[in-house]
């Protein structure tokens, strides 16, 4: 099978990485790709903002499979653009990526559909913002969360006590011409699962969780993740099938019910609130970084998965194989990230972190004058395997400090309570 991957992020990186472990493995290309799929797959240089020379790649190559990675391209209609030329596509059209597109009418598509989530107002002017807030949050006393309706690569939303923080964020969005949603605050851990949909039947992917915040102890601004972990002891028994029962299979239901089938990966956002599960949001692709963790402990076939998802094929009551070890990943970022980031920094180490037993998915890389350098905020993600949550963090960690780039920073307590909850069970069962 011959499979072009369009995108250049860790993401990208994860997906290719675990295509090429399919046995018999797949002749795999990307575009743009980054120096680390270069290792992989063979790279082209063509953007991920040109459809049509995207279009002209996969024809040139005779793709079986073309599977689109970020969400800008699938939004701006890439998946239409390839399956008009005939090509066969894992990536939902742009009027299903709608579901990401916009938040206001996810949650129309929610409520249509049954699904579980927080109560939310759209506002598209200053004058509705105040009413808005005191209409999600009448008491005052829980978190305001406001998110900016469209795409905004995971940091577009800000949760905040600080009523004034929480208007001047919905402003900015505002006068840049943009609209607002306002949510309810959901308690709880939150959870992300991974459905892959064939634009009819849902097989889920293995849950896991991410971390925004920039700094430990969950502080500092939102970002677009700073590490990930699966699986999750503490979940409920079930959660992966309730979740597909009350919220990918009716929404997936829901969109063809309209005539807009799904065919890709939804991904469901989760929070556990102590009134039950909620959805927080839904996005139309793989998650970052999440998909570093959830594949790495996918055994099943995975280029076949995707094949007979894009064919509308998956069999009746699919059901994967996973590694009974945890994975733990840790983002190495650059100086200034999440704000106005330092690039063309040196990166070295890598081959030490990796001779320890980590692996290391490049995000935000470039290769100048044939040294690695930083290209982008998250630039690394180092993932660690192990029997057990604190020795696949353990390792994370260690790969992580074994890497150096100037002015770098990372999270230090990925998975750490998770782990020792873990731990703390084990040891009441022995």
């Amino acid at each position: 099978m011959k499979i072009l991957v369009i995108g250049s992020g860790g993401r990208e990186h994860a997906i290719i990485r675990r295509l090429a472990a399919d046995h018999p493995a797949p002749e795999l290309h990307a575009a743009p790709g980054n120096p680390g799929i270069a290792q992989l797959a063979t790279c082209h240089a063509v953007p991920v903002t040109d459809l049509d020379a995207q279009v002209r790649l996969a024809r040139e190559l005779a793709a079986d499979l073309v599977v689109i990675g970020p969400e800008a391209p699938l939004v701006a209609g890439a998946a239409d653009r390839l399956r008009e030329a005939g090509l066969t596509v894992f990536g939902p059209s742009a009027a299903a990526a709608h579901l990401e597109g916009s938040k206001s009418w996810a949650k129309e598509i929610m409520a249509a559909a049954g699904v579980p989530t927080a109560a939310a107002v759209t506002v598209t002017g200053r004058e509705q913002l105040e009413a808005g807030l005191d209409r999600v949050n009448p008491l005052g006393d829980e978190p305001f969360v406001v998110k900016a309706d469209g795409l905004a690569a995971g940091k577009g939303v800000v949760v905040t006590s600080d009523r004034a923080e929480a208007v001047a964020h919905a402003e900015s969005v505002l006068d840049a011409g943009g609209s607002v949603v306002l949510e309810e605050y959901l308690d709880g851990p939150e959870v992300s699962l991974f459905c892959v949909s064939d634009g009819t039947r849902v097989v889920p992917l293995a849950p896991a969780q991410d971390f925004k915040r920039a700094l430990d102890q969950d502080e500092g601004p939102n970002t677009g993740g700073m590490g990930a972990y699966s699986p999750l002891p503490w979940a409920p028994e079930g959660l992966t099938r309730e979740v597909v029962r009350t919220v990918a299979q009716p929404t997936i239901d829901e969109l063809s019910r309209r005539g807009i089938p799904f065919v890709g990966i939804l991904y469901c956002g989760l929070a556990l609130t102590r009134r039950g599960l909620r959805v927080v949001e839904f996005n139309a692709r793989f998650g970052d970084p999440e998909t570093q963790v959830v594949l790495e402990r996918l055994t099943s076939p995975f280029g076949p998965l995707l094949h007979d998802a894009a064919r509308g094929e998956l069999a009746e009551g699919t059901e994967l194989e996973w590694s009974a070890e945890a994975a733990v990943t840790v983002v190495l970022a650059s100086h200034g990230y999440p704000g106005t980031v330092r690039t063309g920094d040196e990166i070295t180490g890598i081959d030490a972190a990796e001779q320890l037993g980590t692996h290391v998915i490049h995000a935000g890389t470039a290769l100048e004058d044939g040294s690695l350098v930083s290209a982008g905020g998250r630039v690394l993600s180092i993932v660690g395997t192990g029997e057990d949550l604190e020795s696949a963090r353990a390792l994370a960690l260690a790969g992580t400090e074994a890497i150096a780039l100037p002015g770098s920073h990372h999270r230090t307590d990925i998975a750490r309570r998770a782990a020792a909850e873990e731990r703390a069970g084990q040891e009441e069962r022995s």
